[in-house]
């Protein structure tokens, strides 16, 4: 069966596009001031999903990385205006949901994709077993455990959710406290093994306490996700196909950093799905989607100024985790040797693009509901318009702007003071 699936990939993707069909594009035309710009397009960020619900936004530009931050809303507000309010919304009728997926990560996903990104990300909750079992834990037990959540939270009604301090409470002496040494191990109880196991198999799910994203406190009530069906290699061949589409193209590093794939499991995935190697002007291997390859071949930089307030956390930065690519040299030569991680692959703060290229850097002051921002070239009309809109937008429908769950005003105060002393430098 995985066999036949995987020849479905390949046959489906050289329909489309034949190889002898495929566009030979000279290396020294794929410059970082293309692809950036061709990655932007990719991402829906030039307004393409403008008129997009946010299942679709996420199917068509990658799941929302959330950790407790603020970082799905802005994705879905940048990309097609969705409020915060509609965004809830849509998470209370589970057409979106945080679930733990690629390398055992939270992600936002659409609901068709609920099943296959829980299997993708499966492993995680048998890490916590594991530590558990080095600390004389029997599996048994946190099965047995697991059972009994089931049951209490069938009597409390397929409706109702409990958090992880009710359950305590009512489970009692089942839930083993592991001292000391299961706290220096990050396993304090038994419970969120247990949870993690029946989260994985999608018989509970995790529902935010007041409906937010952007925060991590959570409840738990009775699921009943369907299996996918589909064996470890069709997954992971989906899985390619999906990043490659979501990208517009990736190396072999950026792939497996995203999937946590071997190599050789990545390099049998791109065979399946019949992605195409091409090398860039930097002299990199950027594996791509033959329909994806044909539309690049056309595409022309935008000529107008287009301006974005992302998130660090972006799926334009994160997907790839290729930051320091998004910098032309102007704006490295402008961060170089600032503290933090402005050059490295996670973004110390968040980014103002033009295009695909990084033109400035950002954070959010709630005590003084402003944007504290810095950008590396005299600023544009474009770029003030666009701060103003987000600075009311996170005033209004956040509140705050917050990286990740311990995020706060105080942790973020040294950078706030840096990006002010730079634009008044």
């Amino acid at each position: 069966m995985a066999h036949s699936k995987n020849e479905g990939f390949a046959r489906q993707n050289e329909t489309m596009t034949s190889r002898n069909e495929l566009p030979l594009i000279p290396p020294d035309q794929l410059t970082q001031e293309l692809l950036r710009a061709w990655s932007w397009h990719r991402q829906g960020l030039d307004g393409s999903l403008a008129e997009v619900d946010a299942a679709e936004v996420l199917d068509r530009v990658g799941w929302a990385r959330s950790v407790g931050g603020s970082n799905t809303y802005l994705t879905l507000f940048a990309r097609a205006g969705i409020r915060r309010e509609k965004v809830d919304r849509v998470v209370a009728r589970q057409e979106i949901h945080e679930l733990p997926s690629a390398r055992g990560c939270t992600y936002v996903l659409p609901a068709k994709e609920f099943a296959w990104g829980l299997q993708l990300g499966r492993n995680a909750a048998e890490t916590e077993v594991k530590v558990l079992g080095r600390l004389g834990v029997e599996r048994s037990e946190i099965e047995a455990l697991a059972e009994k959540v089931l049951e209490t939270l069938r009597q409390a009604g397929a409706e109702a959710s409990m958090d992880p301090r009710q359950l305590r409470e009512v489970l009692g002496g089942a839930v083993r406290t592991m001292g000391e040494e299961g706290k220096k191990k990050g396993s304090s109880t038994t419970l969120p093994a247990a949870l993690g196991l029946l989260q994985a198999d999608g018989r509970i799910r995790r529902v935010p306490v007041n409906g937010r994203l952007d925060q991590q406190r959570y409840s738990y009530t009775l699921w009943d996700l369907p299996s996918t069906g589909a064996n470890d290699e069709e997954l992971r061949a989906r899985m390619v196909q999906r990043f490659l589409g979501w990208t517009g193209g990736a190396t072999l590093g950026q792939l497996r950093w995203f999937t946590a794939f071997t190599v050789a499991q990545s390099k049998a995935a791109l065979s399946a799905v019949g992605a195409t190697p091409m090398n860039t002007a930097a002299g990199e291997e950027l594996w791509m989607m033959p329909q994806d390859l044909s539309k690049l071949a056309k595409f022309v930089i935008p000529a107008e100024e287009d301006i974005q307030l992302l998130a660090g956390s972006d799926s334009l930065v994160l997907l790839r985790r290729n930051s320091a690519d998004l910098f032309d040299e102007v704006g490295r030569g402008a961060v170089t040797g600032m503290s933090g991680s402005a050059l490295a692959a996670d973004l110390s703060d968040h980014p103002i693009l033009d295009r695909g290229r990084i033109i400035g850097l950002w954070q959010y002051d709630p005590e003084n509901a402003r944007i504290a921002w810095w950008t590396f070239a005299p600023v544009t009309p474009a770029v003030k318009e666009k701060i103003a809109l987000v600075e009311a937008w996170i005033a209004e429908d956040l509140g705050d702007f917050r990286s990740f769950s311990l995020d706060s005003p105080k942790s973020r105060a040294k950078n706030i003071a840096v990006l002010d002393e730079r634009r008044n430098a």
